[in-house]
């Protein structure tokens, strides 16, 4: 068909997963971006071909927006170099860097700008950045917003690093009231801090013990503050990494309501649980903590009936000797799971054991944590998106063995475990994504126009 423009590249794909479907398709790419989304047998000409076959499929590159990649100041936990390469290796095409546990935390301009500097180096995918809300940097954020972040995070409970405090009550209401002036966008680690205080104990080797000391209700009391806030102001926010199932009604009714809250989970809440955590086992150790059973269970309707907007990897990597050189106690231990690179095939295992389809996983991988920092180019195989791709093969299984996987320090709580699912060949751009050549990722700026998830 001599009339057909010449397209940079064509992928040929037996299955593609677009518009929420799955369907033979051909994807154009022209300039990086996608330019044409045609049914297989179009004839669509590109300069370079590539075909998605043998039972692989096309996928838009996932999305992740809750990602602790520490540098600089505490780059021996995780750098730009290792947590992109991470996140090629899982289909992970954009990352959105939390502004903890780097020394400086991202919490004025200038912040930002040594935390920009050190990602241009060593993106091996897209990078954009998330701003901390801090009692220190109260009435001056909206700078850091028109610098391009694309919100802010806040602690209602301690951090775990002194240079991120929480905000108090009355620090939470000011928040809201100041990015509700410039309609910003406050995600929130929501756990109160009261609760956790009555419900302290000596810590020791229990996951269980760990988990009762940081109960449904200290979640529940937070999202509720949270949601008066938004109530009152109008305004925007986000609750991070949703652990207990108790708080799903209070998120459903504020939407019902017409507040503008979304909320995530993670893939280590929807398919680890208590009761298979070994004693001394640090390496599960995360804050919220993993809970039973019933409640991951309660955690997939919500994702399933949107109540959770999206799932997220909230990789928190830390040194060995900080996750596990306590012998054993949760109660010492840094808290936080490195998921980044098998985020994915961590919760499609799971979904297909559950009977839920490949095209919901993705869509709230991709697609939800797209839109939930405004990125309408990422996340979908649509005309006019980027061309990030993912040849993603559902059914190939492997055994995790965390010395081979890509971030920086070898510790996993999926470490033995066999998960199913490989990204075996990711574009970026359009550009074929090599986790050990020349880093080709971009820095990316909040949109100026942003959609909501």
């Amino acid at each position: 068909m001599p009339d057909t423009p010449l397209h940079d590249l064509v992928v040929l794909a037996d299955a593609a997963l677009v518009d929420g479907r799955i369907a033979p398709a051909e994807v154009g790419v022209d300039d990086g971006v996608i330019a044409a989304v045609a049914p297989a047998g179009a004839g669509l000409r590109g300069r370079t071909t590539a075909r998605v076959d043998g039972g692989r499929v096309l996928l838009p590159g996932i999305v992740d927006a809750h990602v602790h990649v520490n540098e600089p100041g505490r780059t021996e936990w995780e750098g730009f170099a290792t947590a992109t390469r991470a996140a090629a290796a899982g289909g992970v095409t954009t990352i959105i860097d939390m502004p903890l546990n780097s020394i400086p935390p991202t919490i004025d301009v200038d912040a930002l700008a040594v935390k920009r500097a050190a990602a241009a180096r060593a993106a091996h995918v897209d990078i954009g950045f998330w701003g901390g809300a801090v009692p220190s940097n109260a009435g001056a954020r909206r700078a850091l917003h028109d610098a391009g972040v694309f919100g802010f995070k806040a602690f209602l409970s301690p951090s775990g690093v002194d240079e991120f405090p929480p905000l108090d009550a009355a620090g939470l209401d000011a928040a809201l009231d100041e990015l509700a002036a410039f309609d910003g966008l406050l995600i929130v680690h929501a756990e109160d801090p009261d609760v956790l205080d009555a419900h302290a104990n000596d810590g020791g080797p229990s996951a269980r013990r760990f988990a009762e000391s940081r109960p449904p209700e200290a979640e529940l009391d937070a999202v509720r503050r949270v949601i008066d806030g938004i109530r009152r102001t109008g305004g925007r926010a986000h609750i991070l990494h949703v652990s207990s199932a108790a708080v799903l009604p209070l998120i459903a009714e504020a939407k019902a309501e017409g507040l503008r809250l979304t909320a995530e989970t993670c893939p280590h809440y929807l398919t680890l649980d208590v009761a298979h955590i070994p004693d001394g086992a640090t390496a599960f150790k995360c804050c919220p903590p993993i809970r039973d059973e019933a409640n991951q269970d309660l955690l997939w309707a919500g994702l399933v009936d949107g109540t959770l907007d999206c799932v997220v990897s909230d990789h928190s990597p830390a040194t060995a000797e900080l996750k596990l050189g306590f012998d054993g106690d949760f109660g010492r231990a840094w808290g936080g799971i490195s998921g980044l690179q098998l985020a994915l095939a961590n919760v499609w295992t799971e979904a297909r054991r559950r009977g839920v389809g490949l095209e919901l996983v993705v869509d709230r991988m991709a697609r939800a944590t797209a839109d939930l920092a405004g990125l309408a180019a990422k996340g979908r195989i649509q005309v006019g998106a980027d061309a990030d791709l993912v040849a993603f093969d559902p059914d190939a299984e492997f055994t995790v063995d965390a010395a081979a996987l890509r971030h920086r320090n070898p510790v996993s709580a999926y470490d033995g475990r066999t998960l199913a699912g490989l990204a075996d060949a990711v574009w970026l751009r359009g550009t074929p994504v090599e986790p050990d050549g020349e880093p080709i990722g971009r820095l990316l700026d909040r949109p100026a126009e942003r959609s909501t998830a």
